[in-house]
């Protein structure tokens, strides 16, 4: 029998995207914020979604296209170091961990209900994880979260956009010693 897409799929999808995917963001950026909190943050905010500005609500931003894309923002830390950088950077990856976990366990216990709604929910929570996690750099040239913390522990920098990378920096610098 050929298993195709049909409007029940549809209808997971859609509620993954509109319900599911804001939350599992959400969820990431109180990661951030949680953290930040424990080294002094100051003037924290939380946008979910891109576009136009839609409504703010304390220190939550929602934008038009609350389904797309997150982040969290904030103007200084009071006790600002390399190990303050490397925990606020992995706890949006611990965060969507521990919650998947979680919920993948009271899945597994039996002590939830709305199974389809829960798994599509762990399945994103690792998916944000997945993708958080990797050391590497976005196609737009932001570095991912894992490699923010890889760069703090090997080379005791922060790597943002393309043009502060502390391995291309280390290399460059290994080369001009060599020429030298």
């Amino acid at each position: 029998m050929l298993n195709m897409f049909g409007l029940l799929d549809f209808l997971k999808l859609t509620m993954s995207i509109f319900i599911i995917l804001p939350i599992v963001s959400l969820i990431r950026e109180m990661g951030y914020l949680v953290a930040g909190k424990l080294f002094g943050v100051k003037e924290a905010t939380i946008t979910i979604g891109s576009g136009p500005y839609f409504f703010k609500f304390w220190i939550f931003e929602v934008r038009r296209f609350y389904f797309m894309y997150s982040w969290c923002h904030y103007e200084s830390l009071e006790r600002d170091s390399k190990f303050a950088h490397i925990i606020i950077y992995a706890s949006p990856i611990l965060a969507n961990l521990f919650v998947a976990l979680f919920i993948n366990g009271l899945l597994a216990n039996d002590l939830l209900e709305y199974e389809t709604f829960w798994n599509q929910f762990v399945f994103y929570a690792f998916y944000f994880l997945l993708f958080d996690a990797i050391p590497l750099y976005y196609p737009d040239g932001q570095p991912s979260n894992g490699r923010v913390v890889y760069d703090l522990i090997r080379y005791g920098k922060r790597s943002d956009f393309r043009r502060n990378d502390p391995q291309i920096n280390a290399q460059s610098e290994e080369e001009e010693g060599e020429k030298e």
